[in-house]
């Protein structure tokens, strides 16, 4: 066995995975060889009081490192390379892993020799980074159950384990409905409106398929589209029960993947877990590693918002209602909004997303991205040939004052196996390897799904994608550009969830700014830049619908937030029904009743967003009034963005993150910069 075992590339611990090398059955083996590994280690160590403390944390540091290592490639190809055998391989280890870090998290001599350290002298002289990686490890250690009896530990230990199971099924659901629908069309009239790119789009996917005409299926490139531009009625009715309907009791596929159960029984445990570590309920376990001190803080955070922003989503759908009226729809249905809104936003603007596509081919946005980072963090970027998982993968070093600091892979486009959405995950994290002071540089994987280039057609971007590309980046820079050299803490790791959309919605207002779209548009055959008036309708448009959008973001959060916070073990209340009460008070149109979207909702049933989704909203106040100091300096202003550099995206978790910010803006934050952003009340109003 140590002969295979030598030779599996997930335990080479080389600089970078070799994907190419990576095979199924590497998997469950590398990960068994690590965990014994890693008890072995843990135990011999505590076998003695912890004398040399820096030496005993390095010692653990490598020991989750080594685990990570191994482990981020494969949770990575599951989601951008998925397959049944990949799957299988990953669900069955996601037991041994989950069960190893209760087993930590529960182990009461790592927790005092942790605790031995933070009561020490020499404490003292630790780093701030060290002592808040040490402070946050003993929280973890308390939230992991630490302090309960062997009885509500062994249960502990089975929910966790549980709940990991649970959220998988949930995410394969929704991947295997979205993939397990799609409609082929022969007849190109049966798609009157419909862009030329998306029929190129809908072509590609039907060949691929060895069909003739089109394949429209529900992947985002493919149905955002149709709903937008299709002139067929009928046919954005299916699409739309289609989606709105993925993993559930209801729709074209009802039952087949159905989410129903494992989303109460969820709910259940999370409950239950909550229960035992002395909380009421999830809401407030969430909220203890988070910015926001109570759930009741966090809904009066959302109602003032909804508060402020309900009348202009109001005007913003009975403008909608009217226009459509005039076009001859008298009742306006879900599936209508967003062609109605493109349709007005076209005659209100002169300006459509697909006349903007063609001035924002991914390459060139990419290299204008590249610019406008380089203006503002002193830092550049080199492409490079890498071992990686498909041919459309790119690679990039990042370096400052020519030294390479970090590394990226860019994973653009939408294919089948691909999990849908956008994000960024780690591959690896920067710490300090040894005495000496090697440094292990972070290493970032960023993921999109927009349309692939055709056989006459770069990939072109819509501005929303743009955007898109640009938040994920933000997240990538929070992780690269960080300057902490201890794991737990450093880039993205140990940063509270409702402060770490900071750096990724900071950096979307330069997709707005009228220099930085100077750097990234180039139309894709002439090569001119977005043109001045185009600019100008864009900027007119940016904040179109927005009461309506705000209304849509607050709806989710607090969907999120009551059914975790107020639920009921003795008579729990149907998520359908918490969801609609919501709807109620939040909405501006009714949705269908077969309409099941929190079947699909991933990031809290199978993310890290559980009683935590308002943390987009609560970021994008920090984000926008960050950015308001850009506005009052100059948005390329080298100072500014040295002080964001060194203040927020340097330091990772290493501080609290008002701390940092306070450091940064000079004060605490304030809702005005979001709410003047966003159109929702007048540049006048709060000057």
């Amino acid at each position: 066995m140590a002969s295979v075992l030598d030779q599996n590339p997930l335990l080479q611990a080389p600089l970078l995975p070799a994907f190419s090398k990576i095979s199924v059955e590497h998997v469950e083996p590398a990960l068994d060889s690590l965990l014994a590994k890693s008890r072995q280690t843990i135990e011999e160590a505590l076998q003695q009081p912890v004398t040399d403390q820096r030496a005993f944390l390095a010692l653990m540091e490598q020991c989750d490192d080594e685990l990570s290592q191994m482990w981020s490639p494969v949770s990575h190809l599951n989601g951008v390379k998925n397959s049944e055998a990949l799957r299988e391989a990953y669900e069955s280890c996601l037991p041994k892993l989950t069960e190893y870090g209760t087993e930590m998290g529960q182990n009461k001599a790592l927790f005092q020799a942790y605790q031995s350290i933070a009561d020490s002298a020499e404490f003292e002289t630790f780093s701030v980074a060290q002592q808040k990686a040490v402070n946050n490890a003993l929280r973890d250690f308390r939230l992991s159950g630490v302090a309960l009896d062997d009885e509500k530990q062994q249960r502990y230990g089975d929910i966790q384990k549980r709940l990991a199971q649970l959220t998988t099924s949930f995410s394969n659901n929704v991947l295997d409905a979205t993939h397990g629908w799609s409609k082929h069309i022969t007849d190109v009239k049966q798609l009157p409106g419909v862009p030329d790119n998306a029929l190129q789009y809908y072509q590609q996917a039907a060949a691929a398929k060895e069909l003739q005409g089109y394949l429209i299926t529900l992947d985002i490139p493919a149905y955002l589209p149709l709903m937008q531009y299709c002139d067929n009625r009928e046919l954005r009715e299916e699409m739309y029960q289609a989606y709105t309907t993925r993993a559930s009791d209801q729709g074209p596929n009802a039952g087949e993947w159905d989410n129903s159960e494992l989303m109460e029984e969820i709910l259940a445990l999370r409950h239950e877990l909550s229960l035992l570590l002395g909380f009421k309920n999830y809401a407030e376990r969430s909220l203890a590693t988070k910015m926001a001190e109570s759930p009741a803080q966090v809904e009066k955070f959302l109602l003032d918002l909804a508060e402020k922003s309900l009348s202009v989503a109001k005007d913003d759908f009975s403008e909608l209602q009217s226009y459509a009226e005039k076009q001859g729809t008298t009742t306006l249905n879900t599936w209508d909004v967003p062609y109605f809104s493109e349709k007005l936003r076209v005659e209100k603007y002169a300006l459509s997303q697909e006349q903007v596509r063609e001035y924002f081919p991914a390459d060139h946005v990419i290299k204008g991205m590249f610019e406008i980072v380089s203006k503002l963090f002193a830092v550049s970027f080199s492409e490079q040939e890498v071992d990686s998982w498909h041919s459309d993968v790119r690679f990039y070093h990042v370096l400052k004052d020519g030294e390479v600091i970090a590394k990226f892979y860019l994973d653009l486009f939408a294919r089948e196996h691909k999990r849908g959405g956008a994000w960024m995950a780690d591959c690896r994290a920067r710490r300090q390897l040894n005495k000496d002071g090697e440094i292990q540089l972070p290493v970032a994987f960023l993921v999109c799904n927009f349309m692939a280039p055709s056989a006459d057609k770069p990939s072109l971007l819509t501005h929303n994608e743009v955007t898109t590309l640009f938040h994920e980046f933000g997240h990538g820079l929070h992780h690269m550009l960080t300057k902490i050299d201890c794991a737990a803490v450093s880039g993205i790791s140990g940063v509270a969830w409702d402060a770490v959309e900071l750096p990724s919605q900071f950096l979307e207002n330069w997709c707005w700014d009228k220099q930085a779209l100077g750097l990234i548009s180039s139309h894709y055959k002439t090569g001119e830049n977005l043109p001045e008036e185009m600019l100008e309708k864009m900027l007119a448009a940016k904040n179109y619908q927005s009461g309506m959008q705000m209304m849509r973001q607050i709806e989710f959060a607090l969907f999120d937030m009551k059914m975790h916070w107020q639920y009921n073990a003795e008579k729990p209340v149907a998520i359908q029904q918490v969801l609609n009460s919501v709807r109620e008070k939040t909405s501006v149109y009714s949705v269908p009743k077969y309409n099941r979207f929190q079947h699909g909702f991933s990031h809290i049933f199978a993310g890290g967003y559980a009683a935590g989704y308002y943390s987009y909203k609560w970021a994008e106040v920090l984000s926008a009034d960050a950015f308001s100091r850009f506005e009052e300096e100059g948005v390329f202003n080298e100072q500014t963005g040295k002080s964001f550099l060194t203040e927020i995206l340097q330091q990772g978790g290493s501080q609290e993150p008002m701390a940092l910010f306070i450091n940064f803006r000079g004060r605490e934050p304030s809702v005005d910069a979001l709410l003047r952003h966003s159109d929702i009340v007048s540049n006048k109003a709060v000057a």
